[in-house]
């Protein structure tokens, strides 16, 4: 029973990102050229997430900074950390801080949540576009009400399932894929 259990856990997340691979190829290329975009006109990379997504976060902006499977130079991107606050307020402020303190024109946030959208992601994406920076949503398909949030100069990369966990799987493949894709855009092809 148990096996049978794990083999669907296997089967569904290999279900899903075969079942995304071509509504998502296009927003992820648009991703990809965003990201090359603002890198190479001297921009940055703020990763973030509330939550689990805080870790996705992390391991994008280390993918960036160090590397992916080719040695490049590394790329300016670095993880929006929550921090503690003397007054008490959660972390979607420290991110909302940092954002404010440390973005600028031309900077991208990317911004990771697994879990159903809330009026703290709102906050986010708001004090990006305050700071005229454009953003990369890696979402659910829970995550509608943050559509309505969203510039043109944004995308959202909008995984189609609910669960957490699915989503989170999809989310590292999207991130390896935009990896790859700058790779290939910044070093052109391994052949």
């Amino acid at each position: 029973m148990l096996e049978q259990r794990i083999q669907q856990q296997f089967f569904e997340s290999a279900d899903l990102q075969y079942q995304s691979a071509e509504s998502l190829a296009r927003p992820v290329a648009v991703a990809a050229q965003m990201l090359v975009d603002g890198i190479t006109a001297g921009g940055r990379v703020l990763c973030g997430g509330l939550g689990l997504s805080q870790l996705d976060a992390h391991y994008l902006a280390a993918l960036l900074v160090g590397r992916f499977e080719r040695d490049r130079p590394g790329l300016a991107a670095w993880t929006l950390d929550p921090l503690a606050h003397p007054d008490g307020s959660g972390d979607a402020a420290s991110l909302v801080r940092q954002i404010q303190t440390l973005g600028h024109p031309g900077d991208l946030l990317l911004l990771f949540e697994a879990q159903a959208c809330d009026s703290r992601h709102g906050e986010l994406i708001a004090a990006a576009h305050a700071q005229d920076m454009s953003v990369i949503a890696l979402t659910g398909s829970q995550d509608e009400a943050l559509r309505g949030l969203l510039l043109e100069t944004d995308v959202q990369l909008r995984v189609p399932q609910s669960r957490a966990a699915r989503v989170a799987e999809a989310q590292r493949l999207l991130a390896h894929c935009l990896c790859d894709a700058l790779d290939i855009q910044l070093l052109g092809t391994a052949e």
